[in-house]
C-alpha cells in the first residue's frame, strides 16, 4: 500500500520520537511532533488529530508497509519501541523494493550518455553498490537496446547546451560518400534518437532550410558568435514526428495515405505492434486471416525499410508510386540471389 508524502513525514516524525529515550512521549506529544514536522516541511499549519496520528501508529505496527514496528503502550500512557534500536529506517529492504530499484538503475544507465546528466549518474552509481551490498548480484532480467561505444555521443551534451542556449554553431559534417567533411553554419533545434542513432535537426544559415545530420557523421562542432541565432517558426518540434516514420522529412514534405495487405501470421504482429500511430485496420479477411491496413505518413526511407522487413508478409497497395518503389527494390533484391555461386568475388 502506497504512503502519500504527509504520511511518511508523520511517521519518521514518530519513528524519531520513539528512537528518543531521553524522554516519554505521550500521545498528545506525538501529534504536536507531527504537527510542527508537516508545518516546518511542508507549511501545513492546520495541525494534525489524535485520530490521525493513532492510525499512523497502527498502520506502522501492521506489516502493510513493511514496517511490524514493535510500538507498545506502557502506564498506560505512554508509547515506545519494544526493541531498542528498532527504526523504520533500519528495516531490510524487500525483495520487491530491491527489484524495482535494480530495473530503475537499469534504466537510467542507458541516460549516461548525456554528460549534463553526471550528478544523477554519481547517485545511480552510489544506489548501485547500496543495492549490491544489500543484495546478492543477480544476472540482468531486462535487457535494453542500446550501442555504448555509438560514435558521436559525446557531442549529445555539447549539442544539448547549444541548443538550450540559442547558440549558432560551426559544424564540420562528412557523409559516407564524401572524401572530406564539409562545414555547415547551423541554428540547431532538436536532438532525436531512431533504432540506437541520434540525429541533431536544424537549419543552415544560408537557405534556413532543415537538415537531419546523423551524429556518427560529425566530425566536430563550435560555437559561432558572430551569426545570431534564428529560430525556424515552420519546425514544430512537439508535433513534426508525428506523420513520419524515423527522421527522413522536409519542411513542407505532406504525409500519405498507405494502404497496405498483411498474411495472418504477419496482422498478429502489426495489430500488437503498429507501424505508426495512425495506422487503422480497414478489412479483415475471415477465410484466409489476411488483412488490409492503412497508415497516414510521409513516405520516406525508413518508411520502405520497415514494410521490406515483413518480406513477403506485407504488401502495399497504394499509393501507386510507393507500390512501385517497393517493387523495383526487391526485384533488385531478388537479382542478387540469381547469381549462381553467390556474390562474385
Amino acid at each position: 500500500m502506497p504512503a502519500n508524502k504527509n504520511a511518511l513525514i508523520r511517521y519518521k516524525t514518530i519513528d524519531n520520537c520513539l528512537r528518543r529515550k531521553n524522554r516519554r512521549w505521550t500521545l498528545e506529544d506525538l501529534v504536536e511532533a507531527c504537527s510542527d514536522a508537516l508545518y516546518d516541511m511542508e507549511g501545513i499549519s492546520k495541525g494534525v488529530s489524535i485520530r490521525t496520528v493513532q492510525g499512523d501508529i497502527q498502520m506502522m505496527r501492521s506489516d502493510k508497509l513493511g514496517y511490524n514496528a514493535p510500538i507498545e503502550v506502557y502506564d498506560h500512557k505512554y508509547y515506545r519501541y519494544s526493541e531498542v534500536d528498532y527504526s523504520i529506517t533500519n528495516m531490510p529492504m524487500s525483495q520487491n523494493d530491491y527489484e524495482v530499484m535494480q530495473e530503475a538503475v537499469d534504466m537510467l544507465r542507458q541516460l549516461e550518455g548525456f554528460e549534463l546528466l553526471s550528478e544523477m549518474s554519481d547517485v545511480v552509481n552510489r544506489l548501485q553498490d547500496k543495492l549490491s551490498i544489500s543484495r546478492n548480484n543477480r544476472k540482468p532480467i531486462i535487457h535494453y537496446d542500446s550501442v555504448p561505444r555509438l560514435k558521436g555521443l559525446k557531442l549529445l551534451n555539447p549539442l544539448y547546451n547549444h541548443i538550450a542556449h540559442k547558440q549558432t554553431i560551426r559544424v564540420m559534417y562528412q557523409s559516407f560518400i564524401a572524401d572530406k567533411p564539409a562545414e555547415f553554419i547551423v541554428f540547431p533545434y532538436f536532438l532525436k534518437e531512431f533504432r540506437n542513432r541520434w540525429f541533431l535537426f536544424g537549419s543552415r544559415s544560408k537557405d534556413m532550410m532543415l537538415y537531419n545530420l546523423p551524429l556518427d557523421r560529425i566530425t566536430s562542432i563550435e560555437t559561432v558568435e558572430d551569426v545570431p541565432y534564428c529560430e525556424n517558426e515552420n519546425f514544430d518540434t512537439e508535433h513534426f514526428f508525428d506523420d513520419v516514420i524515423g527522421v527522413s522529412k522536409g519542411l513542407y514534405d505532406t504525409p500519405c495515405r498507405v494502404e497496405f495487405w498483411a498474411s495472418a501470421e504477419q496482422c498478429k504482429y502489426i495489430k500488437t505492434k503498429p507501424i505508426h500511430r495512425s495506422q487503422k485496420l480497414r478489412k479483415e479477411n475471415p477465410e484466409d486471416g489476411s488483412c488490409i491496413f492503412e497508415i497516414e505518413v510521409v513516405a520516406n526511407y525508413e518508411m520502405y525499410s520497415v514494410f521490406m522487413s515483413y518480406g513477403p508478409g506485407v504488401k502495399i497497395l497504394s499509393p501507386d508510386f510507393a507500390v512501385c518503389y517497393m517493387k523495383d527494390k526487391l526485384k533488385e533484391a531478388a537479382a542478387l540471389y540469381e547469381q549462381v555461386g553467390g556474390v562474385e568475388k
